[in-house]
């Protein structure tokens, strides 16, 4: 039996280069699934306090479940083989906070 994933659409958007320039605007999309409900695990983040605003802990918290997820699927590609050692051990540390 097939594990069900949560499936979800991303949208990023360029507002402004670093020179100030606002043009061409630029935008990516993309639709992808993942086990966890990524709303619930962006307010537990943002509970946590770890970081100095609102705004850090939301992106951290898409960049570790795009990133997770994508290792997960491609546990056996030995780009992630030091990370599949200490990885674990790092979720472990933030879920205890």
């Amino acid at each position: 039996m097939e594990k069900r994933s949560n499936k979800y659409y991303l949208t990023l958007s360029l507002k402004e280069y670093a020179n100030g320039e606002t043009q061409p605007a630029k935008e990516l999309g993309i639709e992808f699934d993942n086990h966890d409900e990524i709303f619930a695990i962006i307010e537990r983040i943002k509970e946590k306090n770890i970081f100095p605003d609102d705004s850090q802990a939301v992106q951290f918290a898409l960049g570790l479940k795009l990133f997770s997820e994508i290792k997960i699927k491609n546990r056996k590609n030995p780009l992630f083989d030091e990370l599949n050692e200490v990885f674990p051990i790092f979720m472990k540390k933030l879920k205890s906070l």
